[in-house]
Order: C-alpha cells, then structure tokens, then sequence
C-alpha cells in the first residue's frame, strides 16, 4: 500500500497515519512525500518496516489561499507532485494508492488519472468550502472524488458530504482515525471529587476553540483555584494565534492559570489529569479524534453538539452538548461539571464504557477490509 502525504508538520492525519502503521497492519506499507522543509518532522517515528520515498518538490502550508499568481503557483506545484508521484517505483508497484490529506488526494488523483491505480481517498474534512477552501472544494469535487474507486471517512457527517461526488462503484465507509486509544483503561472520575482542571487537547488553530474556551472558563471560574491547560503545536504557521491567547489570558486576569503545554506525546498521561475535557470547534468538526481520545480516557467531555462529535455524544448519558459557537452556553456546561460532581462521575464511567471505540489495530484492520474490497471490485 503507497500512502501519500504532503507536510512534516505534526498534524492529526499524519499523527493518524503513524498510529495505524504502528499497530503492524497486515500489508506492507511506503508512505510517500514531496521534499520536506526545515524544522520537526514527524514521519522520523515511523517505524523501521516502513519505507519512505520522497520525490517531487515542496508544497508548503497556505499554497491554496492568495491571488490569482498564487492559485496559478499552487495548480503547477500539484501538477509537478502528480508527475513525479507517477512515475515513481513505488506508484507503479502499488496494489493501492492511499491518499491520507486533501493534499495528496489531488495530485495523487491527478497521478491515478488515466492509470489502473486503485485509488482511496482519505477524508478527514468536511467537503465543503468552509473546510476545504475554494479552490480545494473545487478540487475535490471536480478531480478527486469522481476518480476514488474508495473512500474511508472519519465520520458519518464527512461521508454524507463526499456522497454527492463519489460514482455509484465507489466503496465508502465510515473508520474513526487512529488516535492511539487505550480501550478499556479509563482512569474513572471519582465521584464527589472536586473539580480541579479543565482541558482542551487540540492543535492550536483559530478554528479549534480554544479562544471560545478561554472566554468561556473565565466566565464560569472567576477568582477559582482550577486550572485550564491547552495541549497542541500550532502548526500550519498559528504561532500568531497561540500569541494572541496568550494576550487574551492576561487580559481576562487568569494568565496563572492558564498552561499552554505546546504539542504532548503522552496523551493517556495527559487527560488522567484532567477532570473536564473539552471539543469546541468554530465550524463542524468532521470527527475531533480528541473526541474520542476524551472517551477512552473515562474524562466528562463537553462538546460542540454539530457533525462528528455529535454521532458519539449523547447529551447526558456520556458527555455534555453544547451549543455550538455559544460562549455562554460553553461556561454554563461548565458550571454544571462543577456544581455536580455525582453527573461528572457518571458521565466519566459512561464515556469509557461508549460503543464503537477502537484500539489502532482494530482500525488498521477495518481498513485492510475496505482496500480488499476495492481491490477485489477494481479485479
């Protein structure tokens, strides 16, 4: 299987990605990149069975957005990828062609065109402007879809917005991404406890919440000895965001109790910590693999009640839902958490216990399941 990727940076696809490979799925994997940039590199923990390839040349963050000079920039960049992506060893030998962002999807559907590759797209976004922008809405509906022979996505609210696109052959299916889940290993919430620290475990991103949080914990925990901790880089160039939280902390007078913990390998140790754990994306959230982390982890979640997070939440049985885009409404859940240490207690042993939750060997497996299927049919 040629997994195609397009950055370094530490995003949850490529986090997503390495988390399946890590589990040994059974088939051999080459993940496949342009040139990479300075700075960290995630694919350096790949494991060891996995080749890499690099051929192409670099596409950087934001190459989408612009003027007409940069749209035209950005269609050759694809254009140059989707060449040097064909007539690589690896394209050529693969049984399937898996592409894990919108990225890689158009050049690697640009590179299948015309070609007997089995293509399978990954979808971790919404089709949809608000989510994938002008110019990759265009993209993906006009170019990638209608090539997939399949298409795993995160959720049942990110299939039904590929759905209009696909050809009537295609295989789809619905696979939570690889977030590392320890199934089965919840640290429970003690009932009666007090409640001590709230978090949100989310990359920093304007669209992710997390100034939506901020306001909203300084409405429900004035002059309060609790703490909120923000876990997540800001990759994709949000170094000015995560500045501007900073800035607005100080100004809400809770800068002391305010830790921004940047990116977090040991997630599991992270939320044992945490008493209130939650998902507030601005725009819906095709899936949130926060989300699900939340629920492994046995944590009370509050989440924004849209799309993704919404096929896993029940209101009041394993988390709380919130209005969406309602700072009010976010600081009244968490005045509800605080006040009702026996509901947190409950809502935490019913997360744990939520139906559907796969460890990544289990995820790796139904992906298997969904490259058979396309291989057989393209047979």
């Amino acid at each position: 299987m040629l997994h195609l990727d397009h950055t370094a940076a530490t995003g949850g696809a490529e986090l997503a990605l390495i988390r399946m490979l890590e589990a040994d799925p059974a088939w051999a994997a080459v993940v496949q990149t342009p040139p990479l940039g300075p700075g960290a590199n995630v694919w350096a923990d790949l494991p060891a069975r996995v080749r890499r390839r690099v051929v192409g040349i670099h596409q950087p963050a934001g190459a989408s957005s612009g003027g007409p000079r940069a749209a035209v920039g950005f269609g050759a960049r694809l254009a140059v990828q989707a060449l040097a992506v064909r007539a690589s060893a690896a394209f050529r030998s693969a049984d399937l062609v898996d592409a894990n962002t919108a990225r890689a999807a158009a050049y690697g559907a640009l590179a299948a065109r015309l070609s007997r590759a089995r293509f399978v797209v990954h979808l971790r976004d919404l089709v949809d402007p608000g989510a994938l922008g002008g110019a990759g809405h265009a993209l993906m509906t006009r170019v990638v879809l209608p090539r997939a022979d399949g298409v795993i996505a995160n959720s049942r609210a990110t299939l039904d917005s590929a759905r209009p696109y696909l050809r009537p052959d295609a295989v789809a299916e619905v696979v939570p991404s690889a977030s590392g889940l320890v199934v089965g290993a919840a640290l429970l919430e003690r009932a009666n406890a007090p409640l001590r620290t709230v978090g949100m475990l989310a990359r920093i991103d304007p669209w992710k919440g997390q100034a939506e949080l901020l306001e909203a914990f300084a409405r429900a925990f004035p002059g309060r000895d609790i703490r909120l901790q923000f876990a997540g880089g800001a990759p994709f160039g949000h170094d000015d965001h995560l500045a501007a939280l900073r800035r607005r902390a100080g100004e809400l007078g809770i800068a002391d109790r305010v830790d921004l913990l940047g990116h977090v390998d040991d997630v599991q140790r992270l939320l044992d910590g945490w008493d209130v754990a939650v998902q507030y994306s601005t725009r819906p959230e095709p899936l949130g693999q926060n989300v699900l982390q939340y629920l492994a982890a046995g944590r009370a979640v509050v989440a924004a009640g849209e799309a993704g997070p919404a096929e896993w939440i029940a209101d009041g049985v394993n988390g709380l839902l919130a209005p969406p885009r309602d700072v009010d409404a976010l600081a009244a859940a968490l005045r509800r958490l605080d006040a009702e240490p026996d509901l947190r207690a409950r809502l935490s042993a019913a997360a744990a216990a939520t139906p559907g939750l796969l460890d990544d060997l289990a995820v790796a497996r139904a992906h298997l399941a969904v490259y058979e299927r396309v291989i057989a049919a393209r047979d």
